[in-house]
């Protein structure tokens, strides 16, 4: 079964102002709720039928159409078609809706004139009232096919004199290829008990125009010898086929830019997918670079300004080219069938990128964006349209992550496994539940004597199906999705339950645990009250812990959140700032910092090797005399060589880690090591 409820409230929700019908809002949402799951299991027919149940419901406001179309079209996977039938059968509800009510006030005119004449004679001005008030014209006419009769509406479709009209038969009026049905059909009314029918006919007006029509044909039987007559009333389908094609336009198009909408665009994918779609295709989405800022600044106003622009450059870069959509609040689509290459692509991309250079001027202040495009190219035929938006999106995201205001190409490759990634991000909780995860220990050893100094924890996830996966497969993706916080919570009283056990044992010569704090953990707002819960839980001195910081996350913090560090610090925890790898260290900010060590890796721990490069060996001999002046141990990790170690310990670093002084060990193996 579909889940409907999350699509009908927020259905109930777009059309509940502009509703006629009387219900309460379980009810809208339990009828809507139904709509939803038949428009989403069912096809084009289903969608006629339920756009005819909207006005059995007494959905009959067109401000109720218009937004139902637009709602559905921009928040549901339902196909254009599905769109269309909808409005049709919504159409079909409201003529036939009319009709009947039409006939309802016909039949009982007939009877108040059969009434009258019988009694009271004036009933027939009531009867004539109605008759030329009616908004549907209405053509009486007699056995033998004259016109006896006409309202004003008749008068107006047809372009036609009421003398005119009366001088005709109905034979004049009707289409030449539908005049022997109609005569059939009036034979059969004549000779049989049925009393009228419904056709749709063609008629024909005094300019020669053929009009398409709905006839509710009834044949008028009185209750003495006169004879009888027949009364058309008639639905003028030209007219009411404009206006399903407006209503569909206007569902299938963004009213504020003038393109496509993203149901049209999908609809084109759809297409373009199929057995007789492109042999190739690209799909560049753009996005809008910080579209929120320029709301919040400038108002929603200068936005829409600023997003016309946008439009506008796409048309006239991409017209002729490709189609272009408004997919997004922010988001724009352009589909290109059969292009000729990628790089010419990618050139259109550019170009549009500098037309975005020209400022649009509101008032005394020019107010510009950049956009992050994602292209992906590829076969067509065969291909699935929501994979290839999906696959646009991410592209648009690389772009983003790569700095903005550039354009990205899909990659297969790197989408496996960023998905993986993601998927392995999202079952962390069910894991830590099932204890798949451990502490294991990387040794920091004094370069001096060898002995252990500190003991970096290290997550290290035993998976069923990839097996033992270490933190960097997880961890970045972890802090993207928020994981990351429960991870470091769980690995830190662990770690610090083990770190307890050995400091029991050896007192202040147990080694110092330290523990990496990503950056999304700086960022919490209890972090000090969470470390000082877990230190009393544990029975670890705040002495024996270290957290380490990687290079660049001082110059991510606020100061409120320094100030947090610096409340942990003071409370006995020590700070490292790890990974310096010779880039800008950002001294301002380390000077906001009680650190107690600077750990250093990659070419500033390579450039010590025997053989290396003159430049990064002296690079790094200036980095590590500079380090000194901060007056804190100095660290090294990744050492590979005793020659590395040995200008390390030259150079004043205390302590190193990596391959030449072991791997990492379980927390069992530490125990061996330390208390053996």
């Amino acid at each position: 079964m579909v889940d409907s409820r999350e699509f009908a409230v927020r259905w109930a929700a777009a059309i509940s102002n502009t509703l006629l019908a009387n219900l309460t809002r379980e009810k809208l949402e339990q009828l809507l709720g139904g709509y939803v799951e038949r428009l989403l299991t069912g096809d084009v027919d289903d969608a006629r039928r339920v756009g005819r149940s909207m006005v059995a419901n007494d959905f009959i406001s067109s401000a109720t159409l218009e937004v139902t179309l637009a709602h559905l079209g921009e928040h549901t996977p339902i196909t254009p078609a599905q769109l269309g039938a909808l409005a049709s059968g919504y159409a079909d509800g409201l003529r036939n809706r009319t009709l009947d009510q039409q006939e309802l006030s016909r039949t009982a005119a007939m009877n108040a004139t059969r009434r009258a004449e019988n009694a009271v004679r004036a009933s027939e001005a009531k009867f004539r009232a109605i008759f030329q008030s009616s908004a549907f014209p209405i053509v009486v006419v007699n056995l033998d096919g004259s016109v006896v009769d006409v309202n004003e509406a008749a008068e107006t479709m047809l372009s036609y004199q009421r003398d005119e009209l009366l001088g005709m038969t109905a034979r004049d009026l009707a289409h030449p290829d539908d005049r022997a049905a109609l005569r059939e059909i009036g034979q059969r009314l004549v000779h049989s008990e049925l009393d009228h029918v419904r056709v749709e006919k063609r008629m024909i007006r005094s300019d020669g125009e053929t009009i398409q029509t709905h006839m509710a044909i009834s044949l008028v039987r009185e209750d003495d010898e006169s004879p009888p007559y027949f009364v058309t009333m008639i639905e003028n389908m030209n007219e009411m086929r404009a206006l399903q094609t407006q209503l569909v336009r206007q569902s299938l198009n963004d009213m504020q830019t003038g393109l496509p909408n993203r149901a049209q665009f999908l609809g084109w994918l759809e297409g373009a997918v199929g057995t007789k779609g492109p042999e190739t295709l690209a799909l560049v989405q753009v996005d809008v670079d910080g579209f929120r800022g320029v709301n919040d600044a400038f108002g929603h106003e200068v936005g829409n300004r600023v997003l016309m622009q946008v439009a506008g450059h796409l048309r006239a870069v991409f017209e002729g080219v490709g189609k272009v959509a408004r997919i997004g609040e922010d988001e724009f689509g352009v589909l290109i069938k059969d292009p000729r290459d990628v790089a010419g692509v990618v050139a259109l991309v550019e170009e549009f990128a500098r037309r975005l250079e020209e400022p649009t001027w509101i008032g005394a202040n020019g107010v510009g964006v950049t956009c992050s495009a994602g292209v992906v190219a590829g076969a067509a035929r065969g291909g699935d349209a929501a994979d290839l938006l999906r696959a646009a999106d991410v592209t648009v995201g690389w772009a983003k992550r790569d700095g903005k205001a550039q354009w990205a190409l899909y990659d297969r490759e790197r989408d496996r496994r960023d998905k993986e990634s993601y998927a392995l991000a999202a079952s962390i909780p069910g894991a830590l539940e099932e204890g798949q995860f451990r502490v294991d220990y990387l040794p920091l050893r004094s370069l001096v004597d060898g002995r252990v100094l500190a003991l970096e924890a290290k997550i290290v996830w035993d998976h069923p199906v990839h097996g033992v996966l270490c933190p960097d497969t997880f961890v970045e993706q972890s802090s993207g999705n928020g994981m990351i916080v429960r991870l470091v919570h769980w690995a830190l009283e662990e770690a610090c339950g083990h770190a307890a056990r050995w400091c029991a044992e050896l007192g202040e010569k147990a080694p110092v645990l330290t523990v990496d704090l990503p950056l999304r953990l700086c960022q919490e707002p209890e972090l000090v009250a969470v470390v000082a819960r877990v230190l009393e839980q544990t029975g670890l001195p705040a002495s024996h812990l270290r957290f380490e910081l990687a290079e660049r996350v001082p110059s991510l913090l606020t100061d409120e959140r320094l100030e947090e560090l610096t409340i942990l610090a003071e409370r006995g925890t020590g700070l490292v700032l790890d990974q310096v790898n010779g880039g800008n260290v950002g001294v301002d900010r380390l000077r906001l910092l009680p650190l107690s060590g600077v750990k250093f890796t990659g070419s500033v721990v390579h450039g010590l090797a025997e053989g290396a490069n003159r430049v990064e060996e002296s690079a790094s001999v200036t980095l590590l005399r500079w380090a000194s002046i901060l007056r804190v141990p100095l660290y090294a990790d990744g050492v590979r060589t005793q020659v590395e170690a040995d200008r390390l310990a030259e150079l004043g670093v205390t302590g190193g880690q990596g391959p030449h002084f072991g791997s990492v060990l379980t927390a069992a193996e530490v125990t061996d090591l330390l208390l053996t």
